[in-house]
C-alpha cells in the first residue's frame, strides 16, 4: 500500500533518491539545496540509506566523485544549485561525454552578484548545451516520481546519459506538501538494478577517454543527439508505466491542460506551470478557449509536439529566466521548432526573475493581453515602471 509523507520537496528528494538505492551519493551543501543531502545523511545514520555517503570538498569534486563512481558500474547521485551547478560545468560535460547515467537534483536559484537565493532558471538553462537530460518539476509528488523514473531512463542502453530534475528554490525546495510514497519492493520491481554499457574492471581492463580524432569526436556527439531524441520515447513509455503501475501521471514531455479546443496554449515549465492551472481556469470562466502544456523537459525538448498544438492555437510563452543579448530560453526555441512549419503567432513574456512571485493573477494579466492585442512580440513583465 502507499503511504503519504508530508514534507518539503528536498525532504521528498532524498527520499525517492534512498529508495533508488544508489551505491554512491557525493554531498556537499549549498542553499537552498543544503536540506537534500542533509535528508539522505539522515538515512545513511538510521540505515535506510546502505550505499556509500561522500562527503566533498566542492560541487566540482561531487561530480567527479559522482563520475568515478559511475565509471564502476554502480549507480549514483548528488544535488546541487546555482553557483554550485557551475562550478559543475566541466564535469557535466565529462559525465555526458562519456556516457554516465549520474542523476542529479538541480534546485533553481538566481545567479549572482548580486547575492539572491530565490528561484529562477538562469542556472540550469545555462547547461542546456552539456548533454543533460533536464526535467522541471511543478510539484513534490513529481519531484519523488520523476527522480525514480530518471534512473530507468539514465540508465536505459538506448540512452545512457545523466538527467538532473529541476525544480524551483523555496517554492518547492523548502514547501511542505502531501506526497504517496510506494513501498520499496514495488520502486525495486520498477527500477532493477543498474546493467552499464560501460564500465571500468580491474579484471577486463579498457581504455576510456584518451585521445580522440576530429572524426570520431564528431561521431560521438552525433551518438549522443541520437541518444535524446531516443530519450523521447523512453520518456512516453516509462511514464505510462509509472501510471499504470502506480496510478500517478504527470505528463511526459508535455503536461496538457485543456488544450483541445484552445484558440490559445500557455507554454511554462516549474512552478509556473502549475500556478497557470489556476489562471486557465479563470480564464476560461471568462468564455476565453486557452490551454496550458507545462513543459517538463527542456532536454530533450519536445519540438514535435509542440509544432502539433500550434497548429490551431497562437502559443504564449512565460519564461523564468532570460538569455543575454536575446530572449527566454523557452521562448527561443519553441520558435524555433515552429520555423517554416507553422503559421502560429507566438508571444513571450519574461517574468519571475530572482524569485519575485508570478500568480495566477499575473498570468492572467500577460494572456490578456495577448488576446486583447495589446501585446508585443516579447516584453518583460512585472518591473516597476515598465
Amino acid at each position: 500500500m502507499n503511504n503519504i509523507m508530508i514534507d518539503t520537496g528536498n525532504y521528498i528528494a532524498a527520499k525517492a533518491a534512498v529508495m533508488a538505492q544508489p551505491e554512491v551519493v557525493a554531498a556537499y551543501p549549498i542553499t537552498p539545496q543544503t536540506t537534500l543531502v542533509e535528508g539522505i545523511a539522515n538515512y545513511h545514520e538510521t540505515g535506510e540509506f546502505k550505499g556509500e555517503y561522500i562527503c566533498v570538498e566542492s560541487e566540482h569534486s561531487a561530480m567527479a566523485a559522482c563520475i568515478g563512481a559511475s565509471a564502476t558500474g554502480v549507480r549514483t547521485f548528488t544535488g546541487t544549485s546555482s553557483h554550485g551547478l557551475l562550478l559543475m560545468h566541466e564535469m557535466l560535460h565529462w559525465a555526458a561525454l562519456a556516457r554516465l547515467p549520474v542523476i542529479m537534483c538541480n534546485i533553481n536559484r538566481v545567479v549572482g552578484p548580486g547575492w539572491n537565493i530565490w528561484a529562477d532558471e538562469n542556472d540550469s538553462i545555462s547547461q542546456r548545451d552539456t548533454g543533460w537530460i533536464q526535467f522541471y518539476c511543478s510539484s513534490n509528488q513529481e519531484i519523488f516520481d520523476t527522480i525514480i523514473q530518471s534512473f530507468k531512463l539514465g540508465e536505459d542502453k538506448k540512452v545512457s546519459l545523466p538527467v538532473m530534475i529541476n525544480y524551483n528554490a523555496f517554492i518547492l525546495s523548502h514547501t511542505s506538501m502531501p506526497v504517496y510514497i510506494p513501498n520499496q519492493k514495488e520502486v525495486d520491481d520498477f527500477l532493477p538494478k543498474r546493467k552499464p554499457v560501460w564500465n571500468l574492471d580491474v579484471n577486463n581492463p579498457i581504455t576510456f577517454g584518451n585521445m580522440i580524432l576530429p572524426p570520431e569526436y564528431e561521431r560521438v556527439r552525433k551518438e549522443m543527439q541520437d541518444s535524446q531524441e531516443n530519450a523521447k520515447k523512453l520518456i512516453k513509455d516509462i511514464s505510462k508505466e509509472w501510471k499504470n503501475k502506480f496510478g500517478r501521471y504527470h505528463g511526459d514531455l508535455l503536461e496538457y491542460y485543456k488544450c483541445e479546443d484552445s484558440d490559445y496554449i500557455l507554454l511554462s515549465m516549474g512552478a509556473i506551470g502549475a500556478e497557470s492551472k489556476v489562471a486557465i481556469n479563470n480564464l476560461r470562466k471568462k468564455g476565453i478557449k486557452i490551454g496550458l502544456a507545462r513543459v517538463r523537459t527542456f532536454r530533450p525538448f519536445p519540438k514535435e509536439e509542440i509544432l502539433k498544438i500550434s497548429k490551431n492555437s497562437d502559443l504564449i510563452i512565460i519564461d523564468r529566466n532570460i538569455s543575454i543579448g536575446m530572449e527566454g530560453a523557452l521562448f527561443s526555441e519553441v520558435k524555433a521548432s515552429l520555423f517554416g512549419k507553422s503559421d502560429s503567432k507566438v508571444y513571450g513574456f519574461i517574468a519571475g526573475l530572482g524569485g519575485k512571485d508570478v500568480t495566477f493573477q499575473d498570468i492572467e494579466k500577460m494572456c490578456e493581453k495577448v488576446i486583447n492585442g495589446k501585446a508585443n512580440n516579447m516584453e518583460w513583465y512585472g518591473i516597476e515602471g515598465v
